[in-house]
C-alpha cells in the first residue's frame, strides 16, 4: 500500500510537471530568440539611423567612415555601399538582400544564425544596406541553463510528492501493521494483546474495536478455564470416595488395576485444573518425545487390554522423537486413539502402537483389526458411532494441527481394520 502511493504520487506529479515543463521548454526557447532578434533589430534601427543622419551633409562614403569600420563590426553589422562594397563583419556572397536595396527592411535565415537588413537613403539619391547578424549561439543564448533547472525543479518537486506520499502511508501503513501484528499475537494466544490506536480515524477505530474484542475474548476464555476448573475440582469429592471404597476390598489384581485406574484419573484432573487456572497459555511450550510417551502410554493401557483379551503390538522406534507439543498433550492424544480402540471395537480385537520418523516429519498411526471406521464422521466434534462424547478424535485433531501436523483416518495397512495416523513436524528436544 505504502509503495503504491508512492507510485501513483509521482505519476500524478510527472503528469502534471511535464503539462507544464513542455510549454516552457518551448517558451523559453521562443523568449530566447525573440530576445536576440530584438536586440539585432535595434542596433541595425541604431546603425542605420547614425549613417543616415550623418548623409545629409556628408556623402555615403564620408558617414561610414565617420561611424567607423570597428564600431559597425563590434555591432555584428556590416553597410553594404551603393558600389556593393562591404564595411564591417564580412558575410557570404550568396546573400540576397535586393529587397532592401529596393527600401524593404526585413529579417531573414541565414547561414549560421539571422540577419536583419535596413535601407538607408542618402541625400544624393543612392541607397546603402544596413545589415546585423545574430548567431544561432545567440538566439539560443540561456536556452540550455533555463531548460535544465526547470528540469531540476520539476525533478525536485517529484521527489518531494514521493516524500510526502511515502510519509502519508506511512502514517497509514504502520498502524496497520501494528493491527495486524496484534491479531497474530491473539491468534497465537496471547490474549493479553493490545494495540495501540493510531493513524487515521477509520483505523483508530478498528484498534479500538480489537482491543475491546480481546477483552472480551480473554474474559470469555478465563470464564470457561474457571468453569473446568470448577468442575474438574468437584470430581476430587467422589473421586475420594471411590479411593475408600477400593481400600476395603480383598488384595488381589482387581484391586490394583482400579487403584492405577483412579491414580489415573486423579492425575488427570489435577491436571485440567493446573493447566485451566493457568491465565493464558503460553505460547512458547516445551516439547516431549513421542517415542517415550508412546511406550509408557501403551503400557498403561497394556492391563486393561489384558483383561479384554487384545494382542497389543508395538512399532516404536528406539531413537528419541521430539515433537513441539506438550507432554501432556501427547499423553491426552495417545490415550484417546487407543481407548478408541478398547471402546469401539470387539473384545479380542488386536491393535498396533507405532511410531516412526520420516523426512522431517514423526508419525504416531494406532491401527485395529476391527471392523473399521465408516465415513469421516469421527472427527467431526460431538459425532460419534457409539455410546462416546465423540470428543477425542476431535481433541487429537486440533492438538496435532495447533503443532502444524496432520491427521488421517482410514484402513489399517496390517491389520485390515481402522488406522488413525499422525503426522506431526519434528522439533528440537526441550
Amino acid at each position: 500500500m505504502r509503495r503504491r502511493l508512492i507510485l501513483v504520487s509521482v505519476a500524478v506529479t510527472s503528469m502534471v510537471i511535464l503539462a507544464f515543463l513542455v510549454p516552457l521548454f518551448i517558451l523559453v526557447g521562443d523568449l530566447a530568440r525573440d530576445s536576440a532578434v530584438a536586440t539585432a533589430e535595434r542596433d541595425a534601427e541604431l546603425l542605420a539611423r547614425s549613417i543616415s543622419v550623418l548623409t545629409v551633409q556628408n556623402s555615403v562614403d564620408e558617414a561610414v567612415a565617420i561611424v567607423g569600420a570597428e564600431r559597425i563590426a563590434s555591432l555584428q553589422g556590416s553597410v553594404i555601399m551603393p558600389d556593393g562594397s562591404r564595411v564591417g563583419l564580412d558575410f557570404d556572397d550568396d546573400e540576397e538582400f535586393e529587397p532592401a536595396e529596393q527600401g524593404s527592411s526585413y529579417i531573414a535565415e541565414v547561414d549560421g544564425g539571422i540577419a536583419v537588413y535596413i535601407p538607408v537613403l542618402a541625400a544624393d539619391g543612392s541607397t546603402a544596406v544596413v545589415r546585423v547578424f545574430a548567431s544561432d549561439a545567440e538566439l539560443t543564448s540561456g536556452v540550455s541553463r533555463a531548460r535544465a533547472t526547470l528540469a531540476l525543479l520539476g525533478l525536485a518537486l517529484v521527489v518531494i510528492a514521493a516524500w510526502v506520499a511515502d510519509r502519508l502511508g506511512r502514517s497509514m501503513v504502520e498502524p496497520v501493521n501494528d493491527l495486524a501484528a496484534t491479531a497474530v499475537r491473539l491468534g497465537k494466544g496471547d490474549l493479553d494483546a493490545r494495540t495501540d490506536p493510531s493513524g487515521p480515524p477509520e483505523i483508530q477505530k478498528v484498534g479500538i474495536e480489537l482491543n475491546r474484542l480481546a477483552g472480551e475474548i480473554g474474559s470469555l476464555v478465563q470464564a470457561e478455564r474457571e468453569t473446568a476448573a470448577d468442575l474438574a475440582h468437584r470430581l476430587r469429592t467422589p473421586l475420594t470416595a471411590a479411593k475408600l471404597s477400593i481400600e476395603g476390598l480383598a488384595d488381589g489384581r482387581e484391586k490394583d488395576r482400579l487403584q492405577a485406574d483412579l491414580d489415573e484419573l486423579e492425575r488427570t484432573t489435577n491436571f485440567i485444573i493446573t493447566e485451566a487456572r493457568r491465565p493464558v497459555r503460553k505460547e512458547e511450550q516445551r516439547g516431549c518425545d513421542l517415542a517415550a510417551l508412546a511406550r509408557d502410554r501403551t503400557s498403561f493401557w497394556g492391563p486393561l487390554a489384558s483383561e479384554q483379551q487384545r494382542s497389543v503390538s508395538v512399532s516404536i522406534t528406539e531413537a528419541q522423537v521430539p515433537v513441539g507439543i506438550p507432554a501432556g498433550d501427547v499423553e491426552a492424544v495417545i490415550d484417546a486413539l487407543i481407548e478408541n480402540v478398547l471402546s469401539h471395537t470387539p473384545d479380542g480385537t488386536a491393535f498396533l502402537v507405532g511410531v516412526d520418523v520420516q523426512d522431517a516429519n514423526a508419525i504416531l498411526f494406532v491401527e485395529d483389526a476391527g471392523p473399521g471406521v465408516h465415513g469421516g464422521g469421527a472427527v467431526a466434534r460431538g459425532a460419534s458411532q457409539g455410546d462416546s462424547t465423540g470428543l477425542g478424535l476431535d481433541i487429537v485433531r486440533r492438538t496435532v494441527e495447533g503443532s502444524g501436523g496432520t491427521l488421517s483416518i482410514g484402513e489399517s495397512k496390517e491389520l485390515g481394520g481402522a488406522g488413525v495416523v499422525l503426522t506431526i513436524p519434528l522439533a528440537a528436544m526441550p
